[in-house]
């Protein structure tokens, strides 16, 4: 009885201390997030809980690592013990101190208003774990909504801010796996459940139906949308939009002959991202384009391959500046269905927020499309070097820190924080 009378004691206590932080008068909360911080990635998940409750919050750019200030409160102190992640008060008049020191200096206050609304593409039947983002939205706690086809050419993604596309093939090519894995039952379920959806949508083909849903994300970002994609749906959503009218799938996969000469008849102005590219006709190589840098080939391994975040001005590039806030510039590689980006392929205007020096290699670039904006970010897992088919799942626990997957979540909150930077 006494254990248990001293832990009630102990939570009465800690419930008074909160709620006197909380009557104190407005004040702020530091969520550190340099080396200091217990929990980067469930820091974005605290940020955003505190926004989808009405809370406004601040985003530090260039400030130790990219801090947030949020409301010092009772749900933010819970929210934050639960959750692991270090918190700091700052003390009575301790915010001005703070804004005078971030205007000084190449940093930006960058304020915060509402909680963002989150798509992600997602294939009916697919894990989690088989995707990056909503692995580590998982962890951090931020709710998302799963739309696939249907949804998006029925309209669906205008209720949307942000929307995230991972390893899909807008081409219809399945993902190039037809030499590797063409007598594979998980391959002939795929086909076979793709083909089905397509012509009960009412297109003739699988690429017919995927370049539907190509323009419709286009369009989608184009009226103000944000796009954030990843590993091979970065390569083949331009490729598709780019050969929009023709057929450029092997006979292998459709059973139809390609359109000859299809490689001069390609569009690139209708391409997000990339231009100039040459295509990959053979159905027995696991490539779409020359975009893609086989890294493979280049025998690097965890311990050889990294990129580099541009610094960027928070002052002057604070759109820039936000997708790259980190506590560290070297960010290590992994490999994907589209590894790395080609520099000689990218458009002019495009922002390369991430290279490996010395080198063609780009892993992470932003661009501006009519009233809206896309990331592409080339890899699969950034912390699962060669996600293979089958593997296990990434343990999120084990890499609290992780840098690459604090770029992901620069991108959730970067669709906020812009509108806000586009009206000044």
């Amino acid at each position: 009885m006494r254990g248990a009378a001293l832990l009630l004691h102990c939570a009465l206590l800690l419930l008074l201390l909160l709620s006197s932080a909380s009557l104190a008068g407005p004040g702020w909360l530091l969520v550190p997030m340099d080396s200091s911080q217990a929990n980067h990635l469930r820091a974005y998940g605290l940020a955003f809980r505190l926004l989808k409750a009405g809370y406004n919050c601040r985003w530090l750019l260039n400030y130790r690592g990219g801090s947030f200030l949020i409301p010092d409160n009772i749900l933010a102190r819970r929210a934050a013990l639960i959750t692991g992640v270090t918190t700091g008060a700052l003390p009575a008049g301790g915010y001005p101190t703070l804004k005078r020191y971030i205007k000084s200096r190449d940093m930006n206050d960058m304020l915060l208003e509402q909680a963002p609304r989150l798509a992600v593409y997602v294939p009916p039947g697919q894990d989690p774990w088989d995707d990056a983002v909503t692995l580590v939205l998982q962890y951090a706690g931020i709710p998302y909504k799963k739309i696939y086809d249907p949804e998006v050419l029925s309209g669906s993604l205008n209720r949307f801010d942000w929307l995230h596309i991972h390893h899909e093939d807008f081409t219809g090519q399945f993902g190039k796996f037809y030499a590797s894995s063409r007598h594979h039952a998980w391959y002939r379920k795929k086909v076979a459940a793709f083909t089905r959806a397509s012509k009960a949508a009412g297109y003739p083909s699988v690429a017919a139906h995927k370049l539907a849903v190509a323009r419709k994300i286009r369009k989608y970002v184009r009226k103000g949308g944000f796009l954030f994609a990843m590993c091979s749906a970065t390569e083949t959503l331009d490729i598709a939009l780019a050969a929009a009218g023709l057929d450029i799938v092997p006979a292998q996969l459709d059973g139809t002959a390609m359109t000859p000469g299809a490689q001069t008849k390609l569009d690139f102005s209708r391409c997000f991202a990339f231009t100039g590219f040459r295509l990959e006709t053979s159905a027995s190589r696991y490539a779409h384009s020359d975009i893609d840098i086989n890294v493979r080939q280049l025998g690097l391994n965890l311990r050889k391959d990294s990129f580099v975040l541009f610094p960027f001005s928070a002052r002057i590039d604070p759109l820039p500046s936000m997708l790259v806030q980190n506590h560290t510039r070297v960010v290590r590689g992994f490999l994907g269905q589209t590894s790395a980006y080609r520099k000689t392929r990218i458009k002019k205007g495009v922002t390369i927020l991430g290279q490996t020096p010395g080198t063609d290699r780009v892993r992470y670039i932003h661009g501006v499309l009519g009233k809206g904006f896309f990331s592409f970010y080339s890899g699969h897992d950034p912390e699962d070097y060669q996600h293979l088919i089958g593997d296990p799942p990434t343990n999120l626990d084990n890499y609290p820190h992780s840098p690459g997957y604090r770029l992901i979540l620069n991108n959730i909150l970067f669709p906020v924080a812009e509108k806000k930077e586009r009206k000044t």
